[in-house]
């Protein structure tokens, strides 16, 4: 099978980069290891038609003009982020007073820095200050639970980098979840002539200057050649870098910037679980004090935090570990994990055992385990910080690269820095290719 661009990986970036490709009248084969689209966004059904379990991708961060675009097309729109927050402390529930702005100006110190350094040796500087004590583990919890990240490895120059992005300040969700949006944008690429591929997984990308051949296997076994004149890869940090048994191949293998690039960021990692309960209890236990409650976080039990819906009040709570508290979760089988979830989400209510009571059902999901994911997303190790951009960069007018992990302009992790980056790969693809063009 023949065309102009492949594009690896249906996830946020690869539909944006086909669809942008594909209405600019480029022949476009978009392929997909698994049965559906999304990659890291990932909605399911619950039992209550009204509602859809995330598994993945959940918020809107910052502005995200990319992703509000999606929304007006698609008939939808943004709901801002609601809900007091509370926060485990001394074993009960405390009015949140942890400050997220207070937090990214104590990294701002990494800016004077000789040499970079991890997160958390960075903050060890502060032991004993008693009046920044809990700035410090705001720090640390916002680095594990909104980065998925591991203080001890992560880069405290491109933490700080990120949260003066602004990215982190504005937190808001699609109504209905992301699923509408995503189902808007693949009806466009099919309208526009994309030929889709799912259950399609990618084994090797053979190329040379101006041209490609990706050969894959079904999902029945048979194997399939999709030969173009460039592609476009957006498969996850941890998967490009996999060289074991189901990895991609790359033949001749990426050059050593790219490999350098990859070797220089890492994938951070979290376990969700969507409880479901019969009614929204937490609204009425110890007299209603939790009824307005958007946010519970939980820094000495497995789960980082729980969220509610709201403004949008439901029977579900998620409960979500990021970084090591993930990690150790992820070794333990999944209804052991559930029971943690559930279990844990009681004791911080101090609820008397309402919570199991009431307690209907779960949905799991380990992204680290997850063979086409291998993590949550990603985030810049000690001394990488300029593996974004090296990663991003194309290989001889061939092989372009998008996703979430290529974004440079602080919006790494999200939908809407993965949106971005496809439809810049697009771009990149269309100058070369009609450069030739123009050529022949």
């Amino acid at each position: 099978m023949e065309g102009d661009v492949v594009v690896i990986g249906a996830g946020a970036a690869g539909l944006a980069a086909a669809r942008m490709l594909a209405e600019r009248g480029q022949r476009v084969f978009l392929l997909e290891a698994r049965d559906r689209i999304g990659g890291r966004v990932w909605s399911s059904p619950t039992a209550r038609p009204a509602l859809r379990a995330e598994f993945g991708a959940e918020f809107i961060h910052g502005k995200a003009a990319e992703t509000r675009m999606l929304l007006r097309e698609a008939g939808t729109a943004a709901i801002e982020d609601g809900g007091e927050s509370w926060t485990l402390s001394g074993g009960k529930l405390h009015r949140d007073e942890s400050d997220f702005f207070s937090a990214a100006q104590l990294l701002e110190g990494t800016r004077s820095l000789s040499k970079d350094e991890s997160v958390e040796v960075f903050l060890r500087r502060f032991d004993g200050n008693e009046a920044l004590r809990s700035t410090v583990e705001g720090a640390r919890r916002f680095v594990e639970g909104f980065e998925a990240a591991d203080p001890a490895v992560a880069s405290a120059r491109a933490i700080d980098q990120e949260w003066r992005s602004g990215v982190d300040r504005l937190i808001a969700r699609p109504l209905g979840g992301y699923h509408p949006i995503f189902q808007h944008v693949r009806q466009a690429c099919a309208a526009a002539g994309v030929h889709l591929s799912l259950s399609t997984v990618v084994r090797r990308v053979r190329w040379e200057d101006g041209a490609v051949t990706v050969e894959a296997t079904r999902s029945d076994g048979t194997s399939n050649a999709f030969r173009a004149r460039c592609a476009i890869v957006t498969l996850p940090l941890a998967v490009l870098r996999e060289d074991g048994e189901g990895a991609v191949h790359f033949t001749p293998e990426l050059p050593h910037s790219k490999r350098n690039a990859l070797a220089r960021l890492e994938m951070g990692h979290a376990v969700r679980v969507v409880l479901e309960f019969r009614t929204a209890f937490w609204e009425s236990v110890s007299d209603n004090r939790y009824r307005d409650a958007g946010f519970f976080r939980c820094d000495t039990l497995p789960f980082n935090a729980y969220w509610t819906q709201l403004p949008v009040r439901s029977e579900t709570i998620t409960a979500w570990a990021g970084g090591p508290r993930a990690v150790a979760l992820g070794r333990l089988p999944r209804s052991a994990v559930i029971e943690k979830a559930l279990s844990a989400f009681s004791t911080a209510l101090a609820d008397g055992g309402v919570a199991r009571e009431e307690f209907e059902g779960a949905f799991f999901h380990d992204w680290s385990s997850d063979p086409y994911a291998r993590g949550a997303y990603s985030y810049v190790a000690v001394g990488g910080g300029d593996a974004r951009a090296a990663l991003a960069e194309p290989v001889r007018e061939t092989l372009f690269f998008a996703g979430e992990a290529t974004s440079t302009d602080g919006q790494a992790g999200t939908v809407n820095g993965a949106l971005r980056t496809g439809q810049r790969a697009a771009q990149e693809a269309l100058t070369v290719l009609r450069g030739k063009a123009a050529r022949a």
